[in-house]
C-alpha cells in the first residue's frame, strides 16, 4: 500500500511514540477494505509499538480505530484516510502514542476541562485541503479528553450515507448525531461553539493585557508581514487572528509566489505562522474584531473591541482583516448553503460526481472552477452577468474546448430553488428579461471577494466597494490608525502584494511610534 519512500517517513515518525498504540479494524471482502489491511499491515510492521487487528466491528466497514493499548479507542476512520488526510492519520498515531501536540497550555486546558459526551462525526473528501484541520481538531479532542470522540468519514466511499444526511459540502461536522457545523473550523472556534464556559474568563485575560505598541488585527500574508516588522523593531507586538493564514487557508496551489515554484495555501499559512512565533508575537487565535475607537490624539490609545467582549489597547492598529467570499444575495442562497450552494470547487467538487452543477462568475475563478469541475461532473453551466467573460485568454480556449460545459453570458441570477435540498436556479436574461430555469445539483459561487470591514464602517473611510481607503504609507483616516490587503483599496489583490503591504503598513506605524512617543 505505502511505497518504500513513504514507509521510510512514517518509520522515522513513529519512532517518536512514547507508548503501544493499537489498530483495530472492521473489514470485509471488499476491495477497500483489502486496501485498508494493506495500508494497517504496512504501519505495524514499521514500528514495534503499533499493533493490529482485524476482529473489529461497526456500522461502518471498512473503518478502523486508532488508539493507546488497554484503553477504549475514541478516533476511529470509516474510509482510506489517504491524499490529504494521511497526515490526519500520521497525527492521530502519533498523539495516541503520547507524542505531544502542537498547541499552547492553555487551548490543552481548556479541551480537558470540557465535561459531557461529544460524539463527533466529520464527512470529508479526500480532495479537499480543509477537511484536515478539522478532523484533526477533533482528533486532538478525543486524544486530550476521554468525553469525547472523533469518527472521520470518507464521503467518496459512504455515498449512501452522505445522501441520507444531505452532505453537499465538506468538512460537515455533526454532534451527537446534529448537524454542527460545515467548512474550515479552527480549533479555538470549535471550543468556542460547543460552549466550553470560558469565554467570559478568556475575555477578561485578554482585557488585562498590557497594552501594545502596535496591535494587527488579521492572520494572513498582510498580517502576518505587518506583525514580523514590527517585531524586528523590539517594540511590543500583539496580532489578533479569526484564524492564521486568511483566504490563503482556501487556496489549493500556489506557483507565483516568487522564489517558490509551488506550495499550497495551507503549508504557506502554517509557515507564515511558525515565522511570526520567532519572534515573540503576543498571538491571539479564534478571536474576532467587532469595534474599533481609535486615538483621541497622536500618542494617545486605540481600543479594539473583540466580539467576545474583550477590550485592548495600543498605540498603534494595523488592519489586515482580508476578505471573504462575496454571495449572490438572491432569494434561496443562504438557505441552501451547503445544502447545494458551496464556494470551494476544490472541497466540494468531488461531492457531486456525475451531477450537474452551475458556476456562477465568468472571471479566472469561475472559470477556473468550471474548467477543475468539467473532469469530475456531469454537466457545467457557467453563467456570467457581463456580455463576454473576464478570464485568461488561454483560460477560456480551455474551457470552451470540453464537451461537458455550457456557457450563458448576459445572465442575471434570481433566485436558487429547491425543498430539502438545492434543485436548479432562475435566471434572468438581461437581454430580452426573459427568465430561464436550470436543472442543478450544485451551485458553485465565484464571483469576487467582500472586505472584512464592517465593524469600521461606521469609524474609517470606505470606499464603494467597502475597502478602507488608504494612501501610500498604509494610512487611514484615522489618527493611528494603518491598514493593509485584501481589506484595503491596494489595487490588485495579490498574496505577494498584501504581504509588502503589512510591511509598508508596519514600517509606517513605526515612523508614527517614533514621531508621537514624546507625547
Amino acid at each position: 500500500m505505502l511505497d518504500a519512500n513513504m514507509k521510510e517517513q512514517v518509520r522515522a515518525y513513529l519512532e517518536r511514540l512514547e507508548r503501544p498504540i493499537e489498530l483495530v479494524a472492521a473489514l470485509d471482502d471488499g476491495a477497500s477494505s483489502r486496501e485498508m489491511r494493506g495500508l494497517l499491515e504496512d504501519i505495524a510492521s514499521l514500528s514495534d509499538k503499533v499493533g493490529v487487528r482485524f476482529d473489529g466491528a461497526d456500522e461502518r466497514v471498512p473503518s478502523f480505530t486508532v488508539g493507546p493499548v488497554g484503553e477504549v479507542a475514541r478516533i476511529r476512520f470509516a474510509g482510506l484516510p489517504m491524499g490529504h488526510e494521511f497526515t490526519s492519520l500520521i497525527l492521530a498515531l502519533l498523539q495516541s502514542g503520547g507524542y505531544p501536540p502542537k498547541t499552547d497550555a492553555d487551548t490543552i486546558a481548556r479541551i480537558q476541562r470540557l465535561t459531557g459526551e461529544f460524539r463527533f462525526e466529520v464527512y470529508v473528501s479526500l480532495d479537499c485541503h480543509n477537511c484536515p484541520d478539522v478532523v484533526q481538531a477533533l482528533n486532538l479532542m478525543a486524544v486530550l479528553n476521554p468525553g469525547v470522540s472523533c469518527t472521520m468519514i470518507e464521503g467518496g466511499l459512504f455515498r449512501a450515507e452522505v445522501e441520507a444526511k444531505n452532505v453537499l459540502a465538506v468538512p460537515m461536522v455533526f454532534l451527537n448525531g446534529e448537524h454542527f457545523g460545515q467548512g474550515r473550523m479552527t480549533l479555538e472556534e470549535i471550543l468556542a461553539k460547543v460552549g466550553d464556559g470560558d469565554s467570559a474568563a478568556q475575555a477578561h485575560a485578554l482585557s488585562a493585557r498590557a497594552p501594545y505598541d502596535v496591535l494587527v488585527v488579521g492572520g494572513g500574508p498582510a498580517g502576518a508581514a505587518a506583525a514580523i516588522y514590527a517585531a524586528r523593531k523590539g517594540i511590543r507586538t500583539g496580532i489578533v487572528a479569526e484564524r492564521f493564514g486568511g483566504q490563503v487557508m482556501d487556496t489549493l496551489g500556489i506557483e507565483n509566489f516568487i522564489s517558490v515554484e509551488y506550495t499550497e495555501g495551507p503549508r504557506l499559512a502554517a509557515a507564515m505562522e511558525e515565522h511570526v512565533k520567532q519572534y515573540g508575537v503576543d498571538i491571539m487565535r479564534g478571536e474576532r474584531a467587532a469595534a474599533l475607537v481609535p486615538a483621541a490624539q497622536p500618542g494617545a490609545m486605540a481600543e479594539l473591541t473583540l466580539a467576545n467582549g474583550a477590550i485592548l489597547r495600543s498605540k498603534s492598529i494595523i488592519l489586515a482583516t482580508g476578505a471573504r467570499w462575496r454571495e449572490m444575495n438572491v432569494p434561496g442562497e443562504a438557505e441552501f448553503r451547503s445544502k447545494g450552494v458551496c464556494f470551494c470547487p476544490h472541497c466540494d467538487g468531488p461531492l457531486f460526481k456525475n451531477k450537474r452543477v452551475a458556476v456562477i462568475g465568468g472571471g479566472n475563478s469561475g472559470v477556473e472552477a468550471a474548467i477543475d469541475l468539467a473532469g469530475i461532473v456531469g454537466h457545467v453551466t457557467l453563467i456570467e452577468f457581463d456580455t463576454k467573460l473576464r478570464a485568461d485568454a488561454v483560460l477560456q480556449e480551455k474551457l470552451r474546448s470540453l464537451p461537458n460545459v455550457s456557457i450563458v453570458m448576459n445572465a442575471q441570477t434570481t433566485e436558487v430553488t429547491g425543498s430539502d435540498k438545492m434543485n436548479g436556479l432562475n435566471y434572468k436574461d438581461r437581454a430580452t428579461g426573459e427568465i430561464h430555469r436550470v436543472e442543478l445539483e450544485g451551485i458553485f459561487v465565484q464571483i469576487g471577494l467582500l472586505p472584512n470591514t464592517d465593524f469600521v464602517k461606521d469609524t474609517l473611510t470606505l470606499s464603494k466597494f467597502r475597502e478602507i481607503e488608504i494612501n501610500a504609507k498604509g494610512e487611514t483616516s484615522a489618527t493611528g490608525v494603518f491598514a493593509a490587503g485584501d481589506c484595503t483599496t491596494q489595487p490588485y489583490k495579490q498574496i505577494i502584494i498584501s504581504m509588502g503591504a503589512g510591511a509598508t503598513a508596519s514600517l509606517s506605524a513605526f515612523d508614527y511610534l517614533i514621531r508621537n512617543s514624546a507625547q
